[in-house]
Order: structure tokens, then C-alpha cells, then sequence
């Protein structure tokens, strides 16, 4: 029972949704290794074992029902083996069942294809929320496609973009990111029917006794077979060979994925701190949120900040599951067990959690259109100058001399700025110099003219890239998520 003074994960009290929550749950855990059980027992009677149709009947209708966990608890303090002590749990309910329960079968029959299902089911829903949060920014991007805004490299102030152009960053890692995640998803292999090392050994000697012939291989082969199609997984997707556990560095490769979705997810929220610091873009902030408990007027980037914060927590983990993959002994050993149990489901629920935030900032992203444009303008003229200089060329001027007289007044120009707080009177200086005469310098600066293709680049990302993204996952679209802080 849940107390105030049990320790609960934020993880789930505070970030996760509740599907994800589900797919890691007790529930789903062992009412999979029941479902796996059944799947064994069904395929063993079909391929002649001495299994009675009132023992399968038994054990598909106790299947289903709720697990005692009290009476599981019981009988692993008793056995210090979880599993078993499941097994026996199920026996109580299925009495005439139990001694076909767990067949041939090892621990990590039940627990690690148990595991390939949930990492299935939960990369699905990872899956489905990055493409929410791509179609999310992607309105956003198409929206701001052609709004000039000050670009940087090195954080100094540099060739201006878009800001649906800039937008478009961060949806292209996502996609990247998406693209790792649907690889990781078809290239999932179910475990199967492997026995204790991985050899097949005690399926053989049920199916061949002492001396198996050629039909205790084949059945033996086709029991892995059935148990893998009954749990819904393509047989053509099973390890051919495997150790007592399928390969540790499944979960190494399943956990830099999601460092993968963590990365575009940190990337996107940090650059939206820093533009909240420009004023220039803001996160949602309702109407009753405190931005700080002691400065009332602050609108802090809370839920950028918590993205951040989740999205490193998972890129932290994939170093404990590298290494529980580089330091397993020969067919399997058990210094693995206790760390999986967190790094399995942590990163998922941390991740979850982090998309869901993602989703709803990209969903009402504040753009302050003024203040872009009067940051765009206090730097333009320092970057028009070679236009400035081009211009004033073609009127007759030398352009070396064009050349030296711009550098003189950006110099001073921007020290003015930098020592004096004053406002950028380039311009102002070019206009008396008579080598400018007669040159329109404010039709030079037309924010417009400096952003390139980015208007266009946005509009053939959408239609080439993003388009069948929305199409794939177009059922998922509408899903809004509840915050829960």
C-alpha cells in the first residue's frame, strides 16, 4: 500500500503518461508470462506432448484473471525466486494445470520475451510521439515560414534565417530521431524457446527422449516457431541463436535510441531558453502559473527547463546499459537483473514524459514579433555592409575605398553600442558620406532579402519530409496531453 512515507519515482507521479505507465507495470509484466506460458503449453500439446485439452482449457481461463500478489510475495520470500513464485501463484488458480506450467522452459523464457514486448510496445509510443511532435512544430514552422529573424553561429550574431526556418532544425532531428526509433522497432528480435543456455537441450530430450531424431529438430524448431507467432511477433524475427538471455546489447542499442529522441528533445527546448531570454519566443504560460516563488514578475521556461532536465537523465542511462551488455559472463549472469529493472522502464517513462512537454510547448509557442524584428534591425546594417558596399560599386565607387570607409564606421558604430549602450547609427554615418549618395540604404535593408531560401526550404521540407510522416501516423495526431506539474 501507498504511504507518505514510501518513496514514489517522479518518473511516474510526475512525468509519464499513464500508457506508458501500463506497458511497465506490474499487470503488463506478469500477465504477459502468463500469456507466454499459455502460448508454450498450447504449442507443446499441438506438437504431441502429453498435454490434456482440460489442462490448456484451465490454464487460457485462469489466464486472465487478477494476480494475488500478495500470494506471489508469499511464496518469493519463500523461494527468493520471482518467477517461480509466479508459477506456483498460477498453479493455485489452475490446479489440474500445474505441472505443465513452464515446460522445458527457463526463467528467461518468460522474462526476457516479456521484455521484447514491452520495449516493443513502448518504442511504439515513442514512436507516435515524436511524429506528434513533429506535425506540432511543423505548423509552427509552416506558420513563421518567411518572418526574418536574427540567425547566430558561436551564439554571435550571424546571417539572419527564419523563424520557421530555424523551426525546421529542430523538426529535422526529430525526424532523425523518429528514423532511429522505427529501425530500432523493425529490427527487433523475439527470444523464443531456447532453453537454459540457449541450446534447446531440455526441449529436446520432451520431444526426442534419449535419442532425438531428425522430427524432435524439426519440432523443437516449430515449437519456437508457434510459441513466437502466438505472441504476435513475426517468426521470421527471432534470434537464431541466443545465450540463456537474448543479447544484452539489445537494450544498449534500444537505450541510445532514446538518447537519440533526448538529444532533438534538449536541443529544441534549450534554444527555446535562450530565445525566451531574447524575449523573442516564450513557451506557453497560463494565466494562474507562478514563473518564481520570490520574483513575481518572472516567466521562467519552466517546461523547457524540465525538458532539459528529463532528456539528460536518459542520455546518463545509456552508459549503464552499455556496460551491463560488455560485462555479461559467457551464456548469461546475473549482475544484470537488478540494473535492467531500472534502465529498462526509467528511460521509457522519462522519455514519455519529456515528449508529452514537447507536444504541448511546440502547440503554443508565443512569437513576439516586434522584438524579432527589433533585434533583426539593431544588427542588420553591420551585415548588410557588403550589400551596402556592392551597391555604392555599381554607382562608380572604388570598392577598396567603399571597403575602408565601412570598416571605419562599423567599428565605431558597434563600440558605440558595446561602451555606451547607444543604438546602432551605422546608417546614420554612411548617409554623409558622399560615396552613398543617392543609394537607398534602407530599401539595402530589407530584412527579406537577407534570408536566402529558407521561406522556400520550409516548403519542400513539409512536402517531401514531413508529409508522409503525418500520413503514417495520422491517427495519432490528435492526441493532447495532460501535464501533470
Amino acid at each position: 500500500m501507498q504511504t507518505d512515507t514510501t518513496y514514489v519515482s517522479p518518473l511516474a507521479s510526475r512525468n509519464a503518461s499513464p500508457e506508458m505507465q501500463l506497458i511497465w507495470s506490474p499487470r503488463m509484466k506478469f500477465g504477459t508470462w502468463r500469456k507466454l506460458w499459455l502460448a508454450l503449453a498450447e504449442s507443446e500439446k499441438e506438437l504431441g506432448l502429453a498435454i490434456t485439452d482440460e489442462q490448456i482449457a484451465e490454464l487460457r481461463a485462469a489466464v486472465d484473471k487478477p494476480i494475488d500478489y500478495e500470494v506471489a510475495a508469499g511464496y518469493e520470500k519463500k523461494l527468493r525466486h520471482d518467477v517461480m513464485a509466479h508459477v506456483h501463484t498460477l498453479g493455485e488458480i489452475a490446479p489440474k494445470a500445474k505441472a505443465i506450467i513452464h515446460l522445458g522452459a527457463t526463467s528467461q523464457f518468460v522474462g526476457c520475451n516479456a521484455e521484447l514486448i514491452q520495449l516493443r510496445e513502448a518504442l511504439t509510443l515513442i514512436a507516435r510521439k515524436i511524429a506528434i511532435a513533429i506535425d506540432k512544430l511543423t505548423a509552427f514552422a509552416a506558420k513563421y515560414r518567411a518572418l526574418p529573424t536574427l540567425g547566430f553561429t558561436h551564439y554571435q550574431p550571424a546571417q539572419p534565417t527564419t523563424v520557421g526556418k530555424r523551426a525546421s532544425l529542430w523538426i529535422q532531428e526529430l525526424v532523425i530521431a523518429l528514423e532511429e526509433v522505427e529501425h530500432r522497432l523493425d529490427s527487433l528480435k523475439f527470444r523464443g524457446v531456447k532453453g537454459t543456455t540457449g541450446t534447446q537441450a531440455s526441449f529436446l530430450a520432451l520431444f526426442g527422449g534419449d535419442a532425438p531424431d531428425q522430427s524432435a529438430h524439426e519440432k523443437v524448431d516449430q515449437l519456437d516457431r508457434l510459441v513466437t507467432e502466438k505472441m504476435g511477433w513475426d517468426p521470421d524475427k527471432r534470434f537464431a541463436v541466443t545465450g540463456q538471455t537474448y543479447p544484452r546489447i539489445v537494450d544498449a542499442t534500444v537505450l541510445g535510441s532514446l538518447a537519440t529522441v533526448a538529444a532533438a528533445c534538449q536541443k529544441f527546448a534549450t534554444d527555446m531558453r535562450l530565445l525566451a531570454n531574447r524575449k523573442e519566443l516564450e513557451e506557453p504560460f497560463e494565466k494562474s502559473q507562478i514563473g518564481s516563488s520570490a520574483m513575481a514578475y518572472k516567466r521562467n521556461p519552466m517546461r523547457s527547463e524540465r525538458i532539459c532536465g528529463l532528456s539528460r537523465f536518459v542520455i546518463g542511462m545509456t552508459q549503464t546499459a552499455f556496460t551491463t551488455s560488455a560485462e555479461q559472463w559467457f551464456e548469461r549472469t546475473l549482475d544484470d537483473s537488478s540494473c535492467r529493472r531500472l534502465t529498462l522502464p526509467e528511460p521509457f517513462l522519462a522519455l514519455d514524459g519529456t515528449l508529452d512537454i514537447v507536444i504541448n510547448v511546440a502547440s503554443g509557442i508565443v512569437v513576439y514579433k516586434k522584438t524579432v524584428e527589433a533585434n533583426l534591425a539593431a544588427e542588420l546594417p553591420f551585415m548588410a555592409s557588403e550589400n551596402i558596399m556592392m551597391a555604392a560599386v555599381q554607382k562608380g565607387a572604388d570598392r577598396q575605398d567603399v571597403h575602408e570607409v565601412i570598416r571605419e564606421h562599423s567599428q565605431a558604430a558597434a563600440q558605440k553600442v558595446k561602451a555606451e549602450g547607444a543604438t546602432n547609427d551605422l546608417l546614420e554615418r554612411l548617409e554623409n558620406e558622399d560615396m552613398f549618395k543617392g543609394i537607398d540604404l534602407n530599401a539595402v535593408l530589407d530584412p527579406s532579402k537577407f534570408v536566402g531560401r529558407a521561406p522556400e526550404q520550409v516548403d519542400a521540407f513539409i512536402k517531401d519530409v514531413i508529409d508522409p510522416i503525418r500520413s503514417r501516423y495520422q491517427e495519432a495526431l490528435a492526441y493532447v496531453p495532460e501535464l501533470k506539474v
